[in-house]
């Protein structure tokens, strides 16, 4: 039995100063999606750790994105507004200052994992905000603005990542993080209003579980494979796991009269493919965010910065397209923006294919850029067109759908292309070893042509997923107001 718990604030409500916090909060929370992975060369040497285990801090910190982005859905119905986020926000800075104060690795995986848990419910809230607060036909621009955070900040993370690392320690990162998480929470409990209605219902602690163990299960076992292969037991029974308990959360969901996360929102054929078609795009997006830097810093020596300001120029210009995008999308819909974004993204990855110990950096730099035009044209209308064909009482639980399975498949994406990276740098030094050494080549000279042949094994991969993303963009519809009110009453 649901009993009402709080009504929306009656006072005007005051959508500028929400969205400006909220958009501040999401953006130093997604910042710190990426900021470790220029710091992970160092981490390496400094704990002594392989690429496969220093990678858990930027894919353990997606995976409880992941995990506790489902739970958001129950969260945003029974809390105020004002409650959830500043909640998220103290939650992420007692992880900030764990990080910053770290000894060891596991003080430091500790410290990141605890960031997540409070990060990971700042997105799906500003989503269902604006999404509340904003008519369908006004989305599209708002959510262009949103995708700055979503979107730029983990592509500024390297390059801010990078200028500290050149100059001072990595602990100095996460210092610099506490000021403006603490301006954040000030702010929000000064501006912050309640704008739905909330719900007293009580949460589904088997959904809860199930979807843990679902997620963690399938990302712990791509992760393990780089070590250990993809035929042990290990790796194949965790997977298997997985699977089976995420097919059991999606049974449990759809039997629930009060689902943890309403599946039934995948009956909406556009909510469903641009769903799958952002699980793509995700995975495609953070591959060069690990790749990248492992290659120039690892095997051309480049420093720290250098290997951060690699990803700026990028990111800037996907910050000036992302707002234009949301207005292209307003006025003509997804589909091609889909299209021309995805066409840039697959010609520019063509040029991470054939790397070697020569290639010029600036001509990497030209295709990263271009293909961070590409992400800036697709990543929020895609989002924005699939929302737009849900009926409002599905919002909540929309924006938790597409924000779980984009955070998993930032993690999942991370682990399998790191996973394909090591495995075959193992075989091609494997095949060249002997022949190698018989003709008086290194073996360090040898191991650096296997990892760059394995960094351009694992970018193959990805136009692959390109590829399949670029075909499925072309079935994107403009969903119209009297389609989605016609859907909203079934």
């Amino acid at each position: 039995m649901m009993n009402k718990n709080h009504k929306p604030e009656t006072k005007p409500i005051k959508t500028v100063p929400i969205m400006l916090i909220l958009i501040l909060g999401a953006f130093i929370t997604t910042l710190n999606q990426t900021v470790m992975s220029v710091a992970t060369p160092e981490l390496m040497t400094d704990f002594n750790i392989s690429a496969a285990t220093a990678q858990w801090l930027t894919t353990g910190y997606m995976l409880v994105n992941g995990i506790l982005v489902p739970v958001t859905a129950y969260l945003m119905v029974r809390f105020t507004l004002r409650q959830l986020f500043q909640a998220s926000m103290i939650i992420f800075l007692v992880g900030t200052i764990v990080a910053a104060l770290a000894t060891g690795f596991p003080v430091l995986l500790s410290g990141r994992l605890i960031q997540a848990a409070g990060a990971g419910m700042i997105m799906p809230l500003i989503m269902q905000v604006a999404l509340t607060l904003f008519p369908p036909e006004k989305r599209g621009g708002i959510m262009g603005i949103v995708g700055l955070a979503l979107v730029v900040a983990p592509a500024i993370g390297p390059t801010l990542a990078g200028f500290i690392l050149d100059k001072f320690n990595w602990q100095t990162m996460f210092y610099g993080m506490i000021p403006v998480a603490v301006l954040v929470i000030v702010l929000g409990f000064i501006f912050l209003q309640n704008i739905a209605e909330r719900i007293k219902i009580k949460l589904d602690i088997l959904s809860v579980a199930l979807s843990t163990l679902g997620f963690g299960g399938m990302l712990y076992g791509f992760s393990r494979a780089g070590s250990l292969g993809w035929s042990s037991f290990e790796v194949l029974s965790t997977i298997t796991v997985g699977i089976i308990a995420l097919a059991a959360f999606a049974w449990k969901q759809l039997k629930s009269q009060n689902p943890l996360l309403d599946l039934r929102a995948f009956k909406y054929n556009m909510f469903s493919l641009t769903t799958v078609i952002s699980i793509l795009v995700t995975m495609v997006m953070y591959a060069d965010m690990i790749l990248l830097p492992l290659y120039l810093q690892n095997i051309r020596g480049y420093s720290a910065l250098e290997s951060g300001l690699f990803l700026l120029p990028g990111a800037l210009l996907m910050g000036l397209l992302m707002p234009v995008a949301g207005k292209l999308f307003d006025r003509f819909g997804a589909k091609w923006l889909s299209v021309i974004g995805m066409v840039l993204i697959i010609g520019s990855t063509l040029s991470f294919i054939n790397l070697t110990d020569t290639t010029s950096y600036t001509y990497l730099l030209i295709m990263a850029t271009i293909r961070r035009m590409g992400m800036g044209l697709l990543l929020m209308p895609i989002q924005t067109a699939g929302f737009n064909q849900l009926p409002t009482s599905l919002n909540a639980h929309g924006t938790a759908i597409s924000n779980t399975v984009q955070r998993v498949a930032g993690a999942i994406g991370t682990s399998l292309f790191v996973t394909v990276m090591s495995d075959r740098t193992k075989t091609h030094f494997q095949d060249t070893a002997a022949n190698g050494i018989a003709q008086g080549i290194s073996e360090q000279k040898l191991m650096t042509d296997a990892s760059i042949q394995g960094i351009n094994d694992a970018f193959l991969i990805i136009i692959g997923i390109g590829v399949i993303t670029l075909l499925l963009s072309f079935f994107i519809k403009k969903v119209k107001e009297e389609a989605n009110i016609a859907q909203s009453s079934q």
